[in-house]
Order: structure tokens, then C-alpha cells, then sequence
């Protein structure tokens, strides 16, 4: 059965929906960030490998496709986004972390280029500008020139965090074979074994346990899932935009569960950030459109503007 582009996207609205809570959950479990590195990651793990084992019907072509150098790619993606948001959350204020992770369009774009050999137009470039600005508005306390150690780390986690997710969908969009659920769970496998060795089993059950389990049986795994596949069906950029809802919707789920209160620079920052990604994406999308068959003379002539 043949898949429109509107699956995608309501599959990416789905998993980002479903994402929204996780940072609440994170912050009630009381937990330090290798520990619930250490849940996350292998509930995760086990939860994507048995579905993998469950549903495969070509378990040895999968575990030789997953030594290829793009699946090795995915698998270091999500290890690394599973390693640096849950640190992120530990030491900062959600609201930088989640600004961070609002980067994800503007990666892409720049990824998609560098590996696919797609044209960045002006526009991008004054997008990251727009993006590094509302960033580094958010993190400062009193002027540019003081920085809150603790909501600079959080920003720095949040922009790896949306490298990885970006190199993610970026390399799942080309390479629709891979095997999903296996080169994410072994990703998450990875995460979840270092936390485990970092912490220690005998610290594993300090602090909230229901909350960190419910974020790792069911928050991640179906949002991931969602937004993993959605990328196969609908640009990068379309799932990035959407994943814009958790940087609006987290910090007020905090809020209403824990009280913290995101500051005024951090909401105007949060503001410059989320329109500029908003403008940018939805011009992406104009432009494509422009440029798709239905959009072109009926001579067949072909535009010659880039795209962003």
C-alpha cells in the first residue's frame, strides 16, 4: 500500500504529541542523567529489538544490513540523542534543552547538503543566524556577557541532540531499507548500557521509578517510532517542523507539574527560535511546491530558482 505524504505528516504529529510529556516525566523521577540514560535506553532497547525479532521476516539480511556504514550512522544518531538529552534535563532548566533541540530544521538543511549535494540558499544561512541569536538570548542572564553555566549545558545538549535527530532523518529518507527497528535498538542498546555502567545497578532504583518507566515503555518508544517512520514518508524538514510542539508544549507540562517557570528571556528567545524555523520551513514548503510537476508550464520547463 502506497503512502502520501500526509501519513508522514500525521505520523510525525502523533510522535510529537506523544514526546511532549517526557521531559515532566524526567524531571519527576528525581533521577541523575545517567540514570535515566540507564532506563531509557534499555527499555528502550528491549522493546524495539523483540518487535524487530517479532516482525522481521529476514532476520539475517537485517543483521547484515545494519554493518553498513549508513545503518552504523543511524545507530551512533540515536545513541548519541539518547545520551545528551537526558544529561541535558539533569543539569539545565528544560526550556534551553528543548531550544536546542528546535535546531533540528536548520541541521537538516545543512546536512542535506553536505551529503546529498542539495543548494542552501540565503535563507538558511540567515536561519541559523536567526536560531544561534533567540539561543543565545535564552541562555544569558544578565546581558550577552553572563552566561548561566548550567543553561549554556543544556543549550550545547539540546544542539547535539537535534544534530543526531537531523543525521537521522536525513539518512533514513534516503535509505527506506534499512532495518528501523533493529539499528534503533541497538542505538538505544548502546545509550542504556552506558548508564547502567556509569551508575551502577545498585543506584538504578533511586528516585522515582514509576515516572522514568513510564517515559521508557511508552513516551519513547511510540514518539521515536512515529517520528523514525514518518521520516520515510514526508521531508525531513516537515518532521522537524512538528517536532517544534515539544519545544512550545514541554516547558508548560514542567510547569504545571513541578512550578519552573520559564524566565522572560527564555520565552522570547523560545519565540525567536520557533518563528524563525516556522518562516523557514514553511518557505522550504512553498518553494518545493512551486517547483513540483503540477506546479510547472505544461511545456515541461523546469525552474531555476534553488530551493532553501
Amino acid at each position: 500500500m502506497t503512502r502520501t505524504p500526509a501519513f508522514g505528516l500525521g505520523l510525525a504529529l502523533a510522535g510529537a504529541l506523544i514526546l511532549t510529556p517526557d521531559a515532566l516525566l524526567m524531571r519527576l523521577s528525581g533521577m541523575s542523567g545517567f540514570q535515566m540514560l540507564g532506563w531509557r535506553g534499555i527499555c528502550m532497547a528491549l522493546i524495539f529489538l523483540a518487535a524487530w525479532a517479532l516482525t522481521s521476516r529476514t532476520h539475517r539480511a537485517d543483521l547484515t544490513g545494519v554493518a553498513a556504514p549508513t545503518a552504523l550512522m543511524v545507530i551512533a544518531c540515536h545513541a548519541l540523542n539518547a545520551m545528551l538529552f537526558p544529561i541535558g534535563i539533569a543539569v539545565s532548566p528544560v526550556a534551553p534543552v528543548l531550544l536546542g533541540v528546535a535546531s533540528v530544521p536548520v541541521w537538516a538543511a545543512l546536512l542535506a547538503r553536505l551529503l546529498h549535494g542539495e543548494t542552501t540558499s540565503r535563507a538558511t544561512w540567515i536561519a541559523i543566524l536567526l536560531v544561534l541569536a533567540g539561543l543565545t538570548l535564552a541562555v544569558t542572564d544578565k546581558g550577552a556577557a553572563a552566561l548561566d553555566a548550567a543553561a549554556l549545558t543544556g543549550a550545547a545538549c539540546g544542539l547535539g541532540v537535534a544534530f543526531a535527530l537531523a543525521l537521522n532523518f536525513v539518512t533514513l529518507r534516503h535509505n527506506p531499507d534499512m532495518p528501523l527497528l533493529l539499528a534503533i535498538g541497538l542505538g538505544a542498546l548502546i545509550a542504556g548500557t552506558t548508564g547502567w555502567a556509569v551508575t551502577g545497578p545498585a543506584q538504578m532504583t533511586q528516585g522515582t521509578l514509576w515516572a522514568i518507566l513510564v517515559a521508557s515503555i511508552l513516551v519513547l518508544p511510540l514518539s521515536f517510532f512515529a517520528l523514525s517512520q514518518a521520516s520515510r514518508h514526508t521531508a525531513a524538514a516537515n518532521v522537524s517542523l512538528l517536532l517544534l510542539l515539544e519545544t512550545v508544549l514541554a516547558p508548560i507540562w514542567v510547569w504545571l507539574g513541578t512550578g519552573e517557570a520559564p524566565s522572560r528571556r527564555m520565552i522570547l528567545g523560545g519565540a525567536v527560535v520557533i518563528v524563525t524555523l516556522a518562516v523557514y520551513v514553511a518557505r522550504a514548503r512553498r518553494v518545493r511546491g512551486l517547483a513540483s510537476p503540477a506546479a510547472l508550464p505544461k511545456t515541461g520547463a523546469r525552474p531555476t530558482t534553488p530551493g532553501p
